[in-house]
């Protein structure tokens, strides 16, 4: 019975259209049409270098993705001994534009043409839409980058977009049907004719639909995961630079006017490393970093300004930076995203992380893995954010690889500042279904070389209270044996720190953070604990050395 109501919670956001969609994506096995490719469209404009990945081909057939090392001729394409993510990388085909392609052109040539004898649609996770959104993409950027085209690629860059008009992810939605909808616009630009127009239609109207409702009005992709966002930034970016290209400045309008607002989003979500923060399911080197995203933004004309010091309140998406002489906080007040689409949601309501001196102090442990292992589910627990956790539950009901049940809902928001500090709080309801109908509320107060967190938990009964805070790498945590105090070292720029909490006991324990897919390192984490009758209240103090 626990199973069928956690199976209600979760189904009852989904819209009918995902429902409808997974029964036709399921049954309906469209033909693939071989026809011939159509003409290619006369572009009148200058492609810009789009912004570029990290290297991932090392060898002629070795391919590096999510830190994971196999080559394509002892695996193929399609090793079910290879997680499914690290398949789908193999046939995204990002290497053709990445850091020092040009010097791989051979090694391209070659891929593109081994794919396509040995991928016959419509089998294997290469002919997903996914993975066909994002490779016809790259193929057609790496051909505009002013490499000559087969006639073998024209005709299965056309088969795919054929392919992939009747396999659109109407089911999921989000950043898969975004993805679909920029191929065929891609597709839809660089052909010319009839069915080229029906690509380029058909995406457009799907933008037209989806813009408005995944880029919120602060900027924030509706996702409220700050890598999917870096991501669907660079689908703009890529959007204006192609129809630029072929002339049609009237969809590269439509993708402007929304990039200064998401890239001021973006900026605010980064730390001073240049580097996203980690809420939701957000890793590095899965997007362009800041630097390349900024380079390939004022190479197609953008001007975009670097966040401001103080506060920075995203209220449609829920984010506050709090921003005081060198240290950055960065806090979520966020719902944990779309009612009906919330697979890349963390259980991290409250959660927040803080930079000193540029360099990561206090973080949530990140996502180094997607499937439905132990693992996966580990890192989207709030066990795994600096947060609190109740009675050792989640505070929304985070299972299997990319489903959420009960969800917490953030309400008394408000972020200020007064004459010496920046002050935001919030609370929560995602243990209200506990005994006492528990509610956490929490303070953040950043003033000159100090952090103040206060946590209060309202309701009533006895409860187990623990707060985590979870170190960043390589900081040397050493408790006192009062159980009250914490010595932090190996600070950046020599600096001391201090942390102290009154009304739990307080202890370092073994953490360990993921920055990127399939990194671990091992570090340490805080918790503050008590087993305490609601209300209640626990407090905390991070204090700082000067440089």
């Amino acid at each position: 019975m626990g199973k069928l109501a956690r199976l209600w919670r979760t189904v009852r956001h989904l819209k009918r259209e995902q429902l409808t969609g997974r029964v036709r994506f399921r049954f309906a096995q469209p033909r693939v049409d071989l026809s011939p490719a159509p003409a290619r469209r006369q572009g009148s404009g200058q492609w810009v270098t789009p912004a570029s990945r990290k290297t991932s081909l090392t060898g002629p057939t070795c391919f590096r993705f999510l830190n994971h090392e196999a080559d394509l001729d002892g695996h193929g394409w399609d090793d079910p001994a290879l997680a499914k993510l690290w398949r789908y990388n193999l046939h995204y085909f990002d290497d053709l534009n990445a850091e020092g392609a040009v010097g791989r052109s051979v090694w391209h040539r070659a891929l593109i043409a081994r794919w396509i004898a040995e991928n016959p649609p419509p089998s294997g996770s290469g002919w997903e839409p996914y993975p066909v959104s994002l490779r016809i993409v790259n193929w057609i950027k790496w051909v505009l980058g002013e490499h000559e085209p087969t006639e073998d690629m024209l005709h299965w860059l056309a088969v795919q977009a054929r392919w992939l008009e009747r396999r659109l992810e109407w089911h999921l939605l989000g950043n898969h049907l975004f993805a679909n909808a920029k191929a065929l616009i891609f597709a839809g630009l660089f052909f010319a004719g009839d069915e080229a127009d029906r690509w380029l239609a058909l995406g457009r109207s799907i933008f037209a639909r989806e813009l408005p409702e995944q880029i919120l009005a602060d900027g924030g992709q509706f996702e409220l995961s700050p890598m999917y966002h870096a991501i669907a930034l660079e689908d703009l970016l890529d959007l204006a630079n192609v129809a630029r290209t072929f002339g049609l400045d009237e969809i590269a309008d439509d993708m402007v006017s929304r990039v200064p607002s998401m890239f001021a989003w973006l900026l605010a979500m980064s730390h001073p490393d240049g580097e996203v923060a980690f809420f939701n399911d957000s890793a590095i080197g899965i997007a362009p970093d800041n630097v390349e995203l900024l380079r390939y933004a004022h190479d197609l004309g953008f001007a975009i300004e670097p966040p401001a010091a103080g506060i920075t309140h995203h209220v449609q998406s829920g984010y506050a930076r709090l921003e005081l002489g060198d240290a950055v906080v960065i806090a979520d007040l966020a719902r944990i995203g779309p009612d009906y689409l919330p697979g890349h949601a963390h259980a991290d309501t409250l959660s927040f992380e803080i930079s000193l001196g540029g360099k990561r102090f206090f973080v949530n442990s990140g996502t180094s893995v997607y499937g439905t292992g132990p693992e996966r589910q580990r890192q989207r627990g709030t066990a795994a954010h600096s947060t609190l956790v109740l009675d050792g539950e989640n505070s929304s009901e985070v299972w299997s690889g990319f489903r959420v049940g009960r969800r917490a809902k953030p309400f008394d928001v408000a972020v200020y500042g007064d004459e010496t500090s920046l002050i935001a709080h919030g609370a929560h309801d995602g243990y209200a279904h506990r005994p006492g109908r528990p509610v956490h509320r929490r303070k953040w107060c950043l003033s000159e070389g100090k952090l103040s967190v206060a946590d209060t938990v309202e309701g009533c009964g006895v409860h187990q209270l623990e707060a985590y805070f979870h170190l960043a790498q390589g900081i040397s945590a050493v408790a006192h044996t009062d159980n009250s105090v914490v010595e932090l070292s190996d600070i950046e720029g020599g600096r001391q720190a201090t942390f102290s909490a009154a009304g739990g006991i307080v202890e370092v324990i073994p953490s360990s953070w993921h920055s990127e897919f399939g990194k671990r390192s091992d570090t340490k984490a805080i918790r503050v604990s008590a087993f305490r009758s609601l209300p209640y209240a626990l407090s905390y103090e991070l204090a700082w050395s000067a440089r």
